[in-house]
């Protein structure tokens, strides 16, 4: 396909998701599968073009004063592509695949379309309603920590040290230009590619297969590193998802002690058993989502991790149409699970253990609000610096995340190139 058919493609499945409300993976595999005969270059390119019309929605919208998914297509490939007007006119009159030609406002608006007069939030490309919670964390700086959420993310992998080291993996995966994380120990990095450019099937390396790494975002590395889960501990990881911050701990502790993995959601857990068998895991025991078997660990554990179900805003450059669908509805929902899941995940921390709170979110009101607010009623619990087991662990040279008081941290794309997490750890006293 040529650009102008694979813009076509694009506006297509773009306006579906639009008018049916659709997912977006829904919808390109939908298009994949009733357009056979597109190459994997053709699909990578029409869906990084959907995504990134998804990214920078907002502030296209603006420039081309036009929100359809047309607009967006063509804005995104003008501006953030960097196609120069005279190929992107080519393109739409020599392919009978591409959508019409140019009109002449929109020849003005890719010409000049300019976000001088925008308001913040645009320029941020974040939903309005969202901007106040992103001021009230960032302060003066929230336009450009929001407006980081807007671009690519990498592909970050940790290296699994029950099996081998950083080093080797980086050798193994020097054709995929794999360097190491900034501030993760045992991160690996592929930086994100531009335009129609693909990040490589990593799950295809032998390297993968053996179980030698794992996919997993740098910040949320780093948040399990931050956990401290040392060897001969009991610990219980109670949201654990798919298991990746359970690897990451399981290693950490060198296959010894125990994690307790559940998840309340049986789909989240549904992966991890063959995770643990590829990584060489044998610390782990995974319990049911009933809940049978957590009884028994009240008042046992030397830290208890919770990865909180949250709105996702820092995993945005991750999933850009999630951020479109956000409601403050949903905002008010999570701050309810949230409140819940911490009184009852509080019950498994022993006396002088640790109970650890993380999220996935940048708004204050699902971080520093939950804690104090479960601090309030719980005072056999106290805050214990997590800034100062960041510089045990990563020194003082690398990049810093956010913190006011040094007890919680906040990692951001723009100030540390992660995904967006925030971490807490509380001390139970008595």
């Amino acid at each position: 396909m040529r650009l102008g058919g694979r813009l076509q493609a694009a506006i297509e499945v773009l306006a579906e998701i639009e008018d049916r409300h659709r997912p977006v993976q829904e919808a390109l595999k939908d298009w994949g599968n009733a357009h056979r005969f597109a190459g994997s270059g053709d699909r990578a390119a029409i869906g990084n073009l959907v995504f990134d019309a998804l990214r920078w929605r907002a502030s296209t919208a603006f420039r081309m004063g036009d929100e359809s998914a047309r607009a967006l297509v063509l804005g995104t490939v003008a501006f953030h592509w960097n196609t120069a007007p005279d190929a992107l006119i080519e393109a739409l009159d020599t392919d009978p695949h591409a959508p019409h030609a140019l009109t002449p406002a929109e020849r003005d608006r890719l010409a000049d379309g300019s976000l001088e007069l925008a308001p913040d939030w645009i320029k941020a490309d974040v939903p309005e309603w969202t901007a106040q919670h992103f001021e009230a964390n960032f302060g003066e700086d929230w336009v450009a920590e929001a407006a980081a959420l807007a671009a690519r993310a990498p592909l970050d992998l940790r290296v699994n040290t029950l099996k081998t080291n950083r080093d080797r993996v980086a050798r193994d995966l020097k054709r995929q230009k794999a360097k190491p994380t900034a501030i993760a120990l045992n991160g690996l990095r592929i930086e994100a590619g531009t335009g129609p450019r693909r990040l490589p099937n990593i799950q295809a390396e032998a390297g993968y297969r053996k179980g030698w790494f794992e996919i997993q975002d740098e910040g949320s590395q780093i948040a399990a590193s931050l956990v401290f889960a040392r060897p001969g501990e009991q610990i219980l990881d109670y949201c654990a998802g798919g298991g990746g911050k359970t690897l990451a701990m399981a290693a950490d502790m060198d296959n010894r002690g125990q994690i307790h993995a559940y998840d309340s959601d049986p789909h989240r857990l549904a992966g991890i058993h063959q995770r643990l068998k590829r990584a060489g895991t044998r610390n782990v025991r995974v319990l049911k989502p009933s809940g049978e078997g957590l009884e028994a660990l009240e008042g046992r554990m030397d830290r208890v991790v919770v990865d909180a179900p949250c709105t996702g805003s820092g995993v945005w450059r991750r999933r850009p149409d999630t951020k479109w669908r956000l409601s403050e509805a949903a905002l008010e929902q999570r701050v309810e699970q949230q409140d819940a899941v911490l009184e009852e995940a509080a019950r498994y921390v022993r006396p002088g253990g640790y109970l650890v709170y993380i999220t996935c979110s940048l708004f204050p009101l699902e971080n520093e609000g939950r804690v104090y607010g479960f601090l309030e009623s719980a005072p056999d619990f106290v805050p214990v610096s997590a800034g100062e087991v960041w510089q045990d662990l990563f020194g003082f040279d690398k990049p810093r995340p956010w913190s006011s008081d040094m007890l919680s941290v906040t990692l951001t794309p723009a100030s540390t190139g992660t995904d967006g997490f925030f971490f807490a750890v509380l001390e139970r006293t008595g």
